[in-house]
């Protein structure tokens, strides 16, 4: 997350302003003006009897000036910095009504994939250069909270009609056409909020900390570290540091309560991202892309596998494959994708089937492609979770891209940057739990020579 880039559909356009500020002059009221008292001795000694009794008012009054001129500064930094944001909030609506081509001649995408693709930017903006367990500055949480403020309120005004039984004074009623919150916004969005809320109160909760973090970059080739040991392909973020002798047991205990508040935040994010994406249509081009059969999507290996016996488990099968890393796993993913959707288009010829999500194979009536399509959802839900941080499908890419709903694009894309952010923060919390163990045991270990060493000369 580090890097915007990896998030598509982002481009980062900087404009140079020069925003002029005004000049403010301040009279000093220590200055005196008696001219006629300085052309003779007499008014001469009096202007400096006088500048002796006035000093103290005088230096009273100069340290009001300059208060006064701290706060015309601050005032004008203010004015500034609120010209400065409405600046860029018509920005970023213009962007929004372009369609993102500043060209203006309307090949820019559609108003859907624009507000999906502000989302992921904002978070990339915000969230991408924070990679350890820490609140977030006062600029970048009012930066989130203004500008996620205004792109949700678009769902206020995405309403559906429902009929309601009115009264009349005559004490008749009569149906009417009443507007409501749509029932995907009206189910989900408050939901999002809440999990947005736990997450950040989970960031700012570690304020005040045990543990810290020191940046490798800036360390010596031959400086190693005791008590954390990270992956080479990770080998630019901060490690976490702890006491020598490890951290206390109720910040462990601490720790660890929110690591698992944050996994299940997690998998709540990922099951909304599921439902809607599962809720929005498939593109055609995806369709054109699919292979005849399902035994060509998946393979021999895999197709053997699932079409074999009664009882069918993919956690063996995903034990067999042996996957290592995650672009693995996402190349599986695709192929078991495309194999569903075929195999479910060959089951919708004999069947009539409303949600995908209730077939199962107790109620597939023997049907082998109904049974093939529910053990290869099985096997992506599978995959999903071993590998959480799995990026997303050709399907997911496709949907998102060539999607028109505004509601369905803003609760996934907000749905989608929660699931980022409480995976990162579980993966932060691991981090300092293993630089916890691997300090504790070198504790010990120090314990005990030390208890050696003590032993040893009395033999």
């Amino acid at each position: 997350m580090g890097d915007s880039s990896a998030f598509p559909g982002f481009h980062n356009h900087s404009y140079d302003r020069d925003y002029a500020r005004p000049l403010f002059r301040v009279a000093s009221f220590s200055e005196s003006s008696d001219g006629h008292n300085a052309a003779s001795p007499r008014g001469r000694s009096m202007g400096r009897m006088a500048s002796f009794k006035v000093a103290p008012t005088s230096r009273l009054s100069q340290a009001m000036s300059k208060l006064s001129m701290k706060k015309l500064q601050q005032a004008v930094e203010e004015k500034s910095m609120e010209d400065e944001e409405m600046e860029l909030m018509k920005e970023k609506y213009t962007k929004l009504l372009l369609g993102e081509d500043m060209s203006g001649g309307g090949k820019g995408v559609c108003t859907a994939v624009a507000i999906s693709n502000a989302i992921t930017n904002l978070y990339a903006t915000v969230f991408g250069t924070c990679h350890r367990l820490q609140s977030l500055s006062p600029e970048k949480k009012s930066k989130w909270n203004r500008e996620m403020d205004c792109l949700l309120s678009i769902c206020e005004y995405i309403v559906e009609f429902a009929p309601i039984v009115q009264a009349r004074p005559d004490g008749s009623t009569h149906d009417v056409m009443a507007t409501s919150p749509r029932s995907d916004i009206l189910m989900n969005l408050p939901a999002l909020e809440k999990l947005e809320t736990m997450l950040l109160g989970i960031l700012d909760s570690f304020d005040k900390a045990e543990f810290w973090y020191e940046d490798q970059r800036k360390q010596s080739f031959n400086e190693t570290k005791k008590s954390f040991k990270r992956n080479e392909d990770k080998w630019w973020l901060p490690e976490p540091c702890v006491p020598e002798a490890g951290l206390s047991d109720s910040v462990h205990r601490e720790l660890q309560h929110k690591r698992d508040q944050a996994s299940q935040i997690h998998k709540m994010a990922m099951e909304i991202n599921n439902a809607i994406l599962s809720e929005m249509q498939i593109p055609l081009s995806y369709i054109e892309t699919l292979p005849k059969t399902g035994k060509v999507g998946t393979g021999d290996v895999i197709y053997r596998y699932m079409s074999s016996g009664d009882q069918f488990s993919p956690d063996h099968l995903l034990d067999f494959l042996n996957l290592t890393s995650e672009h693995e796993a996402l190349e599986i993913a695709d192929r078991v994708e495309a194999a569903m959707y075929v195999w479910r288009r060959k089951a919708n010829m004999t069947h009539v089937v409303t949600k995908w999500e209730n077939v199962t194979e107790l109620n597939a009536d023997g049907d082998k492609n109904l049974i093939l399509a529910s053990r290869a959802r099985g096997l992506l839900l599978c995959l999903k979770q071993r590998f959480p941080g799995l990026s997303q499908t050709t399907l997911d890419t496709s949907k998102i891209q060539y999607n028109k709903d505004i509601g369905q694009a803003i609760l996934e894309s907000y749905s989608r940057v929660l699931e980022s952010l409480a995976y990162n923060i579980v993966s932060w919390i691991d981090d300092v739990l293993l630089a916890d163990e691997n300090a504790k045991q070198g504790n010990n270990t120090r314990i005990q020579k030390q208890v050696f060493s003590q032993v040893s000369p009395q033999r």
